[in-house]
């Protein structure tokens, strides 16, 4: 019987570096920099030269860099934040935790991605920002965004939660609005070994704000200037993230590969639609849509294979955003996808025949 396939396989990632994890781990253990330490600054320097940011701020997950963010640019009570309604709820979550409304926007048809003609038009005079998530790896079409935030005199901000190394049309993730937002979640491309996250951007005074917002507000102890959530990356995780990061463009490369064998088993079975991506995808995700989801979902999983759901909701089917008042259709697009998605497995270590082994079960099923 073949071996079971999961989701994402992080013991194996962690075979590979464990003499250089565990080194960096004994390195901070022994220095007893906890707090904002060596590795932090490290680890900010680092990442901002790999993403092509003149400035990255490290922060403790990655639904606290959007609601930084927020602070940052000084968004909040009576203003609105443009989101995709197809995303992971931390996207909403950060622009409601600054105590902005978050207004949502059906996506597009093929990819999942904020659609630029239906963000247009949902500005009013209160909006102050637009935030794209760059899904499942892909890259929003920044080009149309922030062309349209331009015309409009608004903030761009990117969730690139899922988007690590991901580029379109020559540009980076994170470095093309105001702020970018990461996540370093354990199973992202770029993974902490508990919660994480950072923000790149290239305007030194919105990095030096960041900067005193993640610690309390302040930039000397006992000593601070404005209101700030304590939101700091441990020093651990930032050593953990320095010894992943050089790897992260190899890794992101083997998802790549893996993808494309996905597309080649997965391409004539006629009920599996397939995402639309671009080249510069990093694969965070790969998904695709079925009828009768659950029922293929479940006989994946019973054949070993370990699929599964990202997301099953659109943020107004949530009840957390029910006061927004969307009904059912609202969102056609965003619907379809929450309803039909699957996410079958990829990773770095991928086993060769995954994608034969998902596509088998998938032309017996379908």
């Amino acid at each position: 019987m073949a071996d079971n396939i999961p989701l994402v396989d992080l013991k194996a990632q962690f075979r590979s570096i464990e003499a250089d994890v565990n080194a960096a781990i004994a390195a901070v253990l022994a220095r007893g920099d906890f707090i904002l330490g060596k590795d932090v600054d490290g680890f900010e320097k680092e990442f901002a030269a790999f993403s092509g940011a003149s400035h990255s701020v490290g922060c403790a997950n990655g639904t606290d860099a959007l609601q930084l963010a927020m602070m940052a640019l000084d968004i909040g009570p009576g203003d609105e934040v443009i989101v995709p309604a197809m995303t992971f709820i931390a996207t909403a979550l950060g622009v409601s935790l600054a105590g902005a409304t978050p207004v949502l926007v059906d996506v597009e048809a093929e990819t999942g991605l904020l659609d630029p003609a239906k963000a247009e038009a949902a500005i009013t005079p209160k909006t102050k920002a637009i935030l794209p998530v760059h899904l499942f790896g892909q890259m929003a079409n920044l080009k149309a965004l922030k062309a349209i935030c331009d015309k409009h005199k608004l903030y761009l901000v990117e969730d690139a939660a899922q988007a690590h190394g991901a580029s379109r049309d020559g540009l980076k993730a994170g470095t093309v609005g105001s702020i970018g937002c990461f996540s370093f979640y354990p199973g992202k491309n770029l993974g902490a070994y508990g919660d994480a996250g950072g923000l790149l951007t290239n305007d030194p005074a919105l990095a030096q704000k960041l900067f005193l917002l993640r610690h309390l507000g302040s930039s000397k102890k006992y000593h601070h200037e404005i209101i700030g959530p304590n939101s700091r990356l441990d020093t651990i995780q930032a050593a953990i993230l320095r010894v992943k990061l050089p790897h992260l463009a190899g890794w992101n490369d083997a998802r790549r590969k893996h993808a494309k064998r996905y597309d080649a088993a997965l391409a004539d079975i006629k009920g599996v639609r397939l995402t639309k991506s671009d080249p510069g995808s990093v694969y965070h995700l790969y998904v695709i849509r079925v009828e009768e989801r659950d029922r293929v979902l479940k006989a994946l999983n019973e054949a070993g294979i370990g699929a599964g759901i990202h997301y099953p909701f659109a943020l107004h089917e949530l009840e957390a955003y029910a006061s927004l008042g969307h009904k059912p259709g609202a969102f056609p697009m965003a619907e379809d996808w929450a309803h039909h998605c699957i996410s079958l497995p990829i990773y770095a270590e991928l086993p060769d025949d995954a994608a034969s082994r998902a596509a088998a079960v998938l032309r017996q099923v379908i």
